[in-house]
Protein backbone atom coordinates (compact mmCIF):
# COMPACT_ATOMS: atom_id res chain seq x y z
CA UNK A 1 0.00 0.00 0.00
CA UNK A 2 1.65 3.28 -1.09
CA UNK A 3 -0.07 6.92 -0.86
CA UNK A 4 1.06 9.44 -2.38
CA UNK A 5 0.81 12.91 -2.35
CA UNK A 6 0.90 15.59 -5.50
CA UNK A 7 1.31 19.23 -5.08
CA UNK A 8 0.58 20.96 -8.02
CA UNK A 9 -1.57 18.98 -10.11
CA UNK A 10 -1.42 21.08 -13.09
CA UNK A 11 0.26 19.45 -16.65
CA UNK A 12 2.80 17.38 -14.62
CA UNK A 13 1.87 16.71 -11.15
CA UNK A 14 -1.94 15.56 -12.94
CA UNK A 15 -0.29 13.47 -15.51
CA UNK A 16 1.73 11.39 -12.63
CA UNK A 17 -1.10 11.26 -10.40
CA UNK A 18 -2.69 9.52 -13.17
CA UNK A 19 0.47 7.00 -14.37
CA UNK A 20 1.19 5.95 -10.86
CA UNK A 21 -2.54 5.22 -10.43
CA UNK A 22 -2.93 3.51 -14.01
CA UNK A 23 0.05 1.64 -13.43
CA UNK A 24 -0.70 0.24 -10.31
CA UNK A 25 2.30 1.94 -8.33
CA UNK A 26 -0.06 4.26 -5.15
CA UNK A 27 -2.99 3.18 -4.68
CA UNK A 28 -4.07 5.95 -2.70
CA UNK A 29 -3.34 9.25 -3.38
CA UNK A 30 -3.63 12.93 -1.67
CA UNK A 31 -4.09 15.83 -4.52
CA UNK A 32 -3.89 19.43 -3.79
CA UNK A 33 -3.12 22.52 -6.04
CA UNK A 34 -3.91 26.25 -5.33
CA UNK A 35 -6.22 26.47 -7.69
CA UNK A 36 -9.55 24.34 -6.32
CA UNK A 37 -11.14 24.55 -10.15
CA UNK A 38 -8.19 22.60 -11.52
CA UNK A 39 -7.91 20.78 -8.68
CA UNK A 40 -11.19 19.14 -8.92
CA UNK A 41 -11.38 18.85 -12.59
CA UNK A 42 -8.17 16.42 -12.47
CA UNK A 43 -9.63 14.36 -9.26
CA UNK A 44 -13.33 14.22 -11.74
CA UNK A 45 -11.32 13.32 -15.14
CA UNK A 46 -8.91 10.79 -12.77
CA UNK A 47 -12.39 9.19 -11.44
CA UNK A 48 -13.83 8.98 -14.57
CA UNK A 49 -11.31 6.15 -15.78
CA UNK A 50 -12.57 3.46 -13.53
CA UNK A 51 -9.47 2.91 -12.17
CA UNK A 52 -9.57 1.91 -8.08
CA UNK A 53 -7.96 4.56 -6.20
CA UNK A 54 -8.43 6.71 -3.51
CA UNK A 55 -8.52 10.09 -3.88
CA UNK A 56 -8.16 12.91 -1.16
CA UNK A 57 -8.33 16.62 -1.93
CA UNK A 58 -7.56 17.39 1.73
CA UNK A 59 -4.09 19.13 2.32
CA UNK A 60 -3.58 18.24 5.69
CA UNK A 61 -3.30 14.70 5.06
CA UNK A 62 0.05 15.40 2.40
CA UNK A 63 2.09 15.26 5.22
CA UNK A 64 1.07 11.51 6.23
CA UNK A 65 1.91 10.75 2.51
CA UNK A 66 4.68 7.89 1.55
CA UNK A 67 5.75 10.17 -1.10
CA UNK A 68 5.40 13.61 -1.96
CA UNK A 69 6.14 15.08 -5.12
CA UNK A 70 6.63 18.63 -5.34
CA UNK A 71 5.47 20.44 -8.62
CA UNK A 72 3.74 23.43 -7.98
CA UNK A 73 4.47 26.53 -9.07
CA UNK A 74 5.49 28.78 -12.31
CA UNK A 75 6.41 25.92 -15.24
CA UNK A 76 8.70 26.77 -17.86
CA UNK A 77 7.29 28.75 -20.90
CA UNK A 78 9.13 29.98 -24.24
CA UNK A 79 9.91 33.64 -22.68
CA UNK A 80 11.66 31.87 -19.57
CA UNK A 81 15.18 31.73 -21.01
CA UNK A 82 16.67 28.74 -18.05
CA UNK A 83 14.82 27.20 -15.04
CA UNK A 84 16.76 28.90 -12.93
CA UNK A 85 15.02 32.46 -14.45
CA UNK A 86 12.24 30.81 -12.26
CA UNK A 87 13.59 31.02 -8.82
CA UNK A 88 12.50 34.40 -7.62
CA UNK A 89 8.68 33.40 -8.90
CA UNK A 90 8.75 29.78 -7.65
CA UNK A 91 10.54 30.22 -4.07
CA UNK A 92 7.56 31.75 -2.49
CA UNK A 93 5.71 28.41 -3.16
CA UNK A 94 8.52 26.23 -1.95
CA UNK A 95 8.04 28.29 1.30
CA UNK A 96 4.40 27.33 1.54
CA UNK A 97 5.21 24.05 0.68
CA UNK A 98 7.80 23.80 3.29
CA UNK A 99 5.13 24.81 5.53
CA UNK A 100 2.54 22.24 4.58
CA UNK A 101 5.02 19.55 4.85
CA UNK A 102 5.88 19.69 8.71
CA UNK A 103 5.98 16.63 10.10
CA UNK A 104 6.14 14.93 6.94
CA UNK A 105 8.22 11.74 7.12
CA UNK A 106 7.92 10.43 3.93
CA UNK A 107 10.04 10.47 0.95
CA UNK A 108 10.15 13.72 -0.99
CA UNK A 109 10.36 14.30 -4.71
CA UNK A 110 11.03 17.39 -5.70
CA UNK A 111 10.28 18.79 -9.55
CA UNK A 112 9.47 22.39 -9.72
CA UNK A 113 12.33 24.39 -11.32
CA UNK A 114 14.80 25.62 -10.39
CA UNK A 115 14.61 22.16 -9.60
CA UNK A 116 18.38 21.93 -7.95
CA UNK A 117 17.64 24.79 -5.66
CA UNK A 118 14.18 23.98 -4.44
CA UNK A 119 15.38 20.23 -3.31
CA UNK A 120 18.14 21.84 -1.14
CA UNK A 121 16.00 24.91 0.48
CA UNK A 122 12.80 22.38 0.72
CA UNK A 123 15.74 20.23 2.76
CA UNK A 124 16.68 23.19 4.81
CA UNK A 125 13.46 24.83 5.37
CA UNK A 126 11.91 21.53 6.37
CA UNK A 127 14.57 19.69 8.26
CA UNK A 128 13.72 16.53 6.04
CA UNK A 129 16.94 14.46 6.13
CA UNK A 130 18.91 15.02 2.92
CA UNK A 131 18.48 11.10 2.23
CA UNK A 132 15.13 11.94 1.58
CA UNK A 133 14.86 14.62 -0.12
CA UNK A 134 15.22 13.63 -3.96
CA UNK A 135 15.38 16.36 -6.84
CA UNK A 136 13.96 14.71 -10.22
CA UNK A 137 15.62 15.57 -13.79
CA UNK A 138 18.52 13.65 -13.89
CA UNK A 139 16.39 10.57 -15.24
CA UNK A 140 14.79 13.12 -18.07
CA UNK A 141 18.01 14.57 -18.78
CA UNK A 142 19.67 10.89 -19.50
CA UNK A 143 16.58 9.89 -22.02
CA UNK A 144 17.46 12.88 -23.89
CA UNK A 145 21.17 12.54 -24.01
CA UNK A 146 19.96 8.40 -24.51
CA UNK A 147 18.18 9.87 -27.90
CA UNK A 148 20.97 12.17 -29.00
CA UNK A 149 23.77 9.35 -28.70
CA UNK A 150 21.29 6.77 -30.95
CA UNK A 151 21.23 9.39 -33.43
CA UNK A 152 25.23 9.83 -33.66
CA UNK A 153 24.97 5.30 -33.41
CA UNK A 154 27.29 6.19 -29.84
CA UNK A 155 26.42 3.18 -27.42
CA UNK A 156 26.34 3.23 -24.03
CA UNK A 157 24.35 3.83 -20.40
CA UNK A 158 23.55 7.83 -20.63
CA UNK A 159 23.86 9.18 -17.45
CA UNK A 160 23.60 13.17 -17.11
CA UNK A 161 24.82 14.75 -13.65
CA UNK A 162 24.70 18.48 -12.26
CA UNK A 163 22.72 20.60 -12.85
CA UNK A 164 19.28 20.10 -14.25
CA UNK A 165 19.66 22.78 -16.52
CA UNK A 166 22.34 24.82 -18.44
CA UNK A 167 25.02 23.02 -16.16
CA UNK A 168 24.24 19.50 -17.11
CA UNK A 169 27.18 17.47 -17.22
CA UNK A 170 26.57 14.53 -19.52
CA UNK A 171 28.93 11.65 -18.48
CA UNK A 172 30.71 10.72 -21.76
CA UNK A 173 33.08 8.83 -19.87
CA UNK A 174 30.67 5.67 -19.12
CA UNK A 175 29.99 5.42 -22.84
CA UNK A 176 31.50 2.31 -24.45
CA UNK A 177 33.61 5.08 -26.78
CA UNK A 178 35.66 8.09 -26.53
CA UNK A 179 34.01 10.86 -27.72
CA UNK A 180 35.87 13.99 -28.62
CA UNK A 181 35.41 17.12 -26.70
CA UNK A 182 34.32 19.56 -30.26
CA UNK A 183 30.93 16.51 -30.42
CA UNK A 184 31.00 16.87 -26.66
CA UNK A 185 30.15 20.54 -26.76
CA UNK A 186 27.88 19.92 -30.04
CA UNK A 187 25.98 17.55 -27.98
CA UNK A 188 25.86 19.64 -24.74
CA UNK A 189 24.32 22.54 -26.79
CA UNK A 190 21.39 19.91 -28.28
CA UNK A 191 20.54 18.69 -24.79
CA UNK A 192 20.29 22.48 -23.11
CA UNK A 193 18.01 23.16 -25.99
CA UNK A 194 15.66 19.96 -25.67
CA UNK A 195 12.71 20.70 -23.76
CA UNK A 196 12.60 24.59 -25.52
CA UNK A 197 11.96 22.83 -28.43
CA UNK A 198 8.89 20.58 -26.81
CA UNK A 199 7.50 23.74 -25.20
CA UNK A 200 7.67 26.34 -27.89
CA UNK A 201 5.81 22.99 -29.63
CA UNK A 202 2.76 22.59 -27.46
CA UNK A 203 3.44 24.99 -24.54
CA UNK A 204 5.14 22.74 -21.88
CA UNK A 205 6.66 19.01 -21.26
CA UNK A 206 4.79 16.21 -19.64
CA UNK A 207 4.83 12.98 -20.93
CA UNK A 208 8.54 12.30 -20.72
CA UNK A 209 8.64 14.01 -17.23
CA UNK A 210 5.35 12.01 -15.45
CA UNK A 211 6.94 8.60 -17.09
CA UNK A 212 10.10 9.13 -15.70
CA UNK A 213 8.94 10.05 -11.82
CA UNK A 214 6.21 7.31 -12.24
CA UNK A 215 9.17 5.25 -12.65
CA UNK A 216 11.04 6.73 -9.94
CA UNK A 217 8.19 6.87 -7.46
CA UNK A 218 7.87 2.86 -8.45
CA UNK A 219 11.57 2.81 -7.58
CA UNK A 220 10.94 3.96 -4.05
CA UNK A 221 7.99 2.03 -3.25
CA UNK A 222 9.16 -1.43 -4.56
CA UNK A 223 12.39 -0.91 -2.61
CA UNK A 224 14.01 -1.52 -6.09
CA UNK A 225 17.52 -0.29 -5.22
CA UNK A 226 18.19 0.76 -9.09
CA UNK A 227 20.88 3.12 -9.72
CA UNK A 228 19.94 6.39 -11.33
CA UNK A 229 20.54 10.09 -11.93
CA UNK A 230 19.20 12.73 -9.31
CA UNK A 231 19.46 15.53 -7.57
CA UNK A 232 20.55 14.86 -3.80
CA UNK A 233 21.85 17.69 -1.10
CA UNK A 234 25.38 17.33 -1.44
CA UNK A 235 27.84 17.33 1.67
CA UNK A 236 31.31 17.10 0.30
CA UNK A 237 30.61 14.43 -2.62
CA UNK A 238 32.10 15.29 -5.80
CA UNK A 239 34.10 18.04 -3.78
CA UNK A 240 30.93 19.92 -3.80
CA UNK A 241 28.61 21.40 -0.50
CA UNK A 242 25.87 24.05 0.37
CA UNK A 243 23.71 22.60 -2.45
CA UNK A 244 21.72 19.90 -4.56
CA UNK A 245 22.90 18.63 -7.63
CA UNK A 246 22.41 15.73 -9.95
CA UNK A 247 24.98 12.57 -8.75
CA UNK A 248 24.45 9.02 -9.21
CA UNK A 249 22.12 7.31 -6.40
CA UNK A 250 20.63 4.17 -5.48
CA UNK A 251 17.29 4.26 -4.96
CA UNK A 252 14.92 2.43 -2.28
CA UNK A 253 11.73 2.59 -0.17
CA UNK A 254 14.18 4.46 2.50
CA UNK A 255 15.40 6.89 -0.31
CA UNK A 256 18.77 7.72 -1.35
CA UNK A 257 20.59 4.75 -0.01
CA UNK A 258 23.93 5.52 -1.77
CA UNK A 259 25.62 8.19 -3.35
CA UNK A 260 28.09 6.49 -6.29
CA UNK A 261 31.08 8.81 -6.79
CA UNK A 262 32.26 8.23 -10.04
CA UNK A 263 35.98 9.39 -11.19
CA UNK A 264 35.57 12.19 -14.21
CA UNK A 265 37.53 12.81 -16.87
CA UNK A 266 38.98 16.52 -17.21
CA UNK A 267 36.16 17.60 -19.53
CA UNK A 268 33.43 16.14 -16.99
CA UNK A 269 35.35 17.30 -13.96
CA UNK A 270 35.50 20.88 -14.84
CA UNK A 271 31.81 20.78 -15.95
CA UNK A 272 30.96 19.64 -12.51
CA UNK A 273 33.09 21.94 -10.79
CA UNK A 274 31.20 24.78 -12.73
CA UNK A 275 27.77 23.60 -11.72
CA UNK A 276 28.60 22.91 -8.21
CA UNK A 277 29.71 26.95 -8.34
CA UNK A 278 26.61 27.83 -9.82
CA UNK A 279 24.06 25.98 -7.53
CA UNK A 280 25.47 26.79 -4.69
CA UNK A 281 25.26 30.87 -5.83
CA UNK A 282 21.52 30.26 -6.20
CA UNK A 283 21.16 28.82 -3.08
CA UNK A 284 23.22 31.61 -0.91
CA UNK A 285 21.73 33.95 1.24
CA UNK A 286 18.28 32.86 0.13
CA UNK A 287 16.39 30.80 3.09
CA UNK A 288 17.62 31.89 6.90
Amino acid sequence: MTCLAVVGVGRIGGEVAYLASLLGVADELVLYDSAPGLLKAQVLDLLHTGIDVAVSMKKNEVRGADICVFSAGLPRNPSVKTRADLLAANLPVTREIAALLEGFSGILITVTNPMDANNWFLHKLTGIPRERCIGFGGQLDGARFGLALKNRGIGGTPFVLGEHGEHQVPAFSRLSAAVADAQRDEILTELRGSSMEVIRGKGGTAFGPAFHISQLIRMIAEDQRGLISCSAVLDGEYGISGCSLGIPARIGRNGILAIEEWKLDRWESEKMEEAGRFAATLCTGRVP
